[in-house]
């Protein structure tokens, strides 16, 4: 598919999710392959205009972090455009709009979902951003505010009118948070309500049967995954399989667990220093372990380390514990593995085989 003048390889989109899609969670799904397009965390764009460090690392790519857009949360028109400009200087291939995050943090200052509720001041910002660079601006927006304000249709033909390249809607309202299930009818107003830019889908895809089903019921042009790919980094490249083939792929066995889940780990060390990194990484790991099977003592011990070493005799110490769980050949034996994923809006989910997907503690306030 298309997003403004880029090719992609896959209709398949990494979600910014704050506190953990930087730069070493991007290099790691690209790596295992299938992902058409990454977004950063959301930064403020008042904090990226002043250089704030933790922005800057926020915004951190490499050549191999392509294609990659920042997301910017702010209701200033001047900083939005501002700070659209500096993230074309940092060479990002496009531009989100964060119009959809509930969190208090955002919304007092009338970011994220506050963007749904006033469409002709939105409409304003949107445009002078525009004006300003030569990428693609996009937006990502819920459902609305409340079941009693599903105001993304409107919104969405009032950004296509003012030219952004596409929309990312995720299927709950700013009231519903991470409660409640995806809203698939929802999703597909905002498709039938534009008349010819990209609208993808978000919202609890887990598994590659998930996002097919996304696609099918709404007819969005691509899907976006964000808490999902942690417990399956590699659903990029299984959904774009599943795809192209109807061919649904097997989950990676427990050595490519582990191998991932090293490479994730050292791009933190790289990337923010050891100790700092390892101590990052304590709320990493965990979503890894959740496919592991039985793992209570290697999530107790993940997050105390404070060094590679801390690491990797955790993984050491986990490896002779598990082997009371396994078959001969290392494997689990099949009482011990973990209950397929299913997405709260796929078939079954209504009898409680659903996975719920816990919010993530990232470095805002309240979700």
């Amino acid at each position: 598919m298309r997003l403004g003048p880029h090719e992609l390889s896959s209709n398949l989109f990494l979600s910014p999710l704050a506190g953990y899609t930087n730069l070493p969670m991007r290099l790691t799904v690209r790596e295992l392959g299938g992902l058409g397009w990454a977004t950063t965390d959301l930064v403020n764009a008042r904090s990226l205009l002043e250089r704030n460090r933790t922005a800057l690392k926020l915004v951190a790519s490499s050549p191999a972090d392509r294609p990659m857009a920042i997301q910017l949360f702010g209701s200033v028109p001047e900083e939005m455009r501002d700070a659209a400009v500096m993230c074309e200087a940092l060479g990002a291939q496009g531009v989100d709009i964060n119009m959809g995050c509930p969190v208090k943090k955002v919304v007092k200052i009338g970011g994220g979902s506050a963007m749904m509720t006033e469409l002709d001041k939105t409409a304003a910002l949107v445009r002078g951003m525009i004006a300003a660079v030569k990428i693609p601006i996009t937006a990502k927006m819920r459902l609305g505010w409340d079941d009693d304000n599903l105001t993304a249709p409107d919104l969405a033909r009032v950004l296509e009118d003012v030219g952004v390249a596409a929309i990312f809607v995720h299927g709950r309202t700013r009231a519903q948070g991470f409660s409640g299930g995806v809203n698939l009818a929802g999703i597909r107003s905002v498709v039938a309500a534009v008349k010819k830019i990209p609208v993808i889908g978000n919202g609890d895809v887990t598994t590659p049967a998930a996002a097919q089903h996304m696609l099918a019921a709404t007819g969005c042009a691509g899907v976006s995954i964000g808490r999902g790919a942690f417990y399956d980094p590699w659903i990029f490249r299984r959904t774009e399989h599943l795809l192209r083939t109807g061919e649904l792929l097997p989950e990676p066995d427990f050595a490519e667990r582990v191998r991932v889940l090293r490479r994730h780990f050292e791009r933190y060390v790289e990337f923010y220093g050891e100790e700092h990194g390892a101590k990052l990484f304590r709320k990493v790991a965990p979503w890894y372990a959740k496919r592991f099977g039985p793992a209570k003592p290697f999530k107790h011990r993940i997050i105390t380390i404070t060094s590679r070493a801390d690491f990797e005799a955790a993984l050491t110490e986990f490896f002779a514990w598990r082997a009371q769980f396994c078959d001969e050949r290392g494997e689990l034996l099949e009482k011990f593995a973990p209950a397929p994923l299913i997405a709260s809006f796929m078939p079954g989910a209504e009898a409680g085989a659903h996975c719920s997907i816990p919010v993530p503690k990232g470095p805002v306030d309240v979700w």
